[in-house]
């Protein structure tokens, strides 16, 4: 699979090498307080070194990057497309950028934009969702700024840091997308065929 390069990050293949900075962040509570409970408890070394195993073999209904610097191809965190519905185009989305430093930096929007036009563009896909905690208000502007959309909210869904928290629920159609790229005048969008 070709690398999707942007201005300063790159969605690539993961690699061994990619061990060192994931386990940099698998037991930080300051990353996975956003992620799903799989982080409830600390990761192992082999637990990781399975995950990382696993990301290298690809999977019909997932396709999954690592977000790298542009220039240097260095480990910033991953994004992947998982659970896609092929016959109803759509994908299921998850990021993570693994350093506290890296957080708010535009690092997530640039791969977000980077994913979307390869799953639209590439994929066919027509939709893609994800969800986040109603306390992640980084993430949530951040994908609003990608044009993702609150589609719903699931009120109290989950128990974490001692209350009860929603999960909103977000989605970008292929058509939505088209348009912010029409708008934007973007080399290959519809507006500029």
């Amino acid at each position: 699979m070709p690398h999707l390069i942007g201005e300063r990050v790159m969605l690539r293949e993961y690699r061994h090498e990619d061990l060192v900075p994931i386990r940099g962040w698998v037991n930080d509570p300051q990353i996975v307080r956003y992620l799903s409970d799989i982080f409830l408890y600390p990761h192992t070394l082999e637990s990781t070194e399975s995950f990382l195993q696993a990301m290298m073999d690809p999977r019909p209904d997932s396709r999954s990057f690592v977000i790298a610097d542009a220039a240097t191809e260095l480990y910033i965190g991953q994004i992947g497309l998982d659970s896609i519905d092929w016959k109803n185009r759509m994908g299921r989305i998850g990021i993570v950028i693994g350093s506290p430093e890296r957080l708010g930096r535009g690092y997530g929007s640039e791969a977000m934009r980077l994913l979307a036009s390869f799953a639209f563009r590439e994929l066919d896909l027509h939709r893609l969702e994800l969800e986040v905690y109603d306390f992640n208000e980084r993430a949530i502007r951040c994908y609003a700024a990608c044009g993702f959309k609150e589609e719903g909210r699931l009120r109290e869904r989950l128990y974490k840091e001692g209350r009860r928290v929603d999960v909103l629920v977000m989605g970008l159609l292929r058509s939505e997308w088209e348009a912010e790229q029409a708008d934007c005048g973007v080399p290959g969008s519809p507006a500029n065929i």
